[in-house]
């Protein structure tokens, strides 16, 4: 967990230096900057506040409804569909590449985090290595296509590229430092 978190904490301070905000879907600055004007620059009644926050969400809402159900809809179509056999083989102690190459086959498919636990178990079961395993299971969760398919909606391909990547990059650290701690630990 600690490692999860580090990957995304140590991310977000890494992007958030960037100033990569050109990248975000204009649409978005746009309701982020109008609703804070309204709330600071008056006093609005209850029922003003609950109009605004309505209008807000149905347009919100509205802007990114097709991308979830597109999202959605790749990832109930693979939902289920992890060939473990074939990830085992990949991620193999033997394969100095295992960690990058199960990476890769994340990103079609498609879970939740409390989705991948039957997944890890079967992975962990087939002997993959803790490192290995943990890498997968943080692709499949964060960089599976269905996830990219909903960010587009708010962020551009190029701040697509650059998440994928420092995402990438954290998760392959995870994957390689765990697999060495596990090496060490004789696990």
């Amino acid at each position: 967990m600690t490692a999860g978190l580090s990957v995304a904490i140590l991310g977000g301070l890494f992007m958030s230096r960037l100033r990569l905000e050109r990248w975000v879907e204009p649409w978005v600055l746009e309701l982020r900057s109008a609703g804070g004007a309204t709330a600071i620059e008056s006093r609005l009644t209850v029922e003003q506040r609950l109009g605004d926050a309505w209008r807000y969400t149905r347009d919100l809402v509205r802007k990114i409804l097709p991308y979830v159900i597109v999202g959605i809809g790749v990832g109930a179509l693979i939902h289920g569909f992890v060939p473990t056999d074939l990830i085992a083989r990949v991620g193999g102690r033997d394969n100095p590449l295992a960690v990058p190459l199960v990476v890769l086959l994340a990103i079609p498919l498609y879970s939740n985090a409390a989705g991948t636990i039957p997944i890890v178990e079967a992975l962990l079961g087939k002997g993959l290595p803790l490192g290995t395993t943990l890498a997968f299971m943080m692709a499949i969760v964060a960089i599976s296509l269905p996830e990219l398919v909903i960010l587009r909606r708010v962020i551009r391909p190029q701040l697509i590229g650059i998440f994928v990547a420092v995402v990438v990059v954290g998760i392959l650290g995870v994957g390689f430092l765990f697999n060495a701690l596990s090496l060490s630990t004789g696990g």
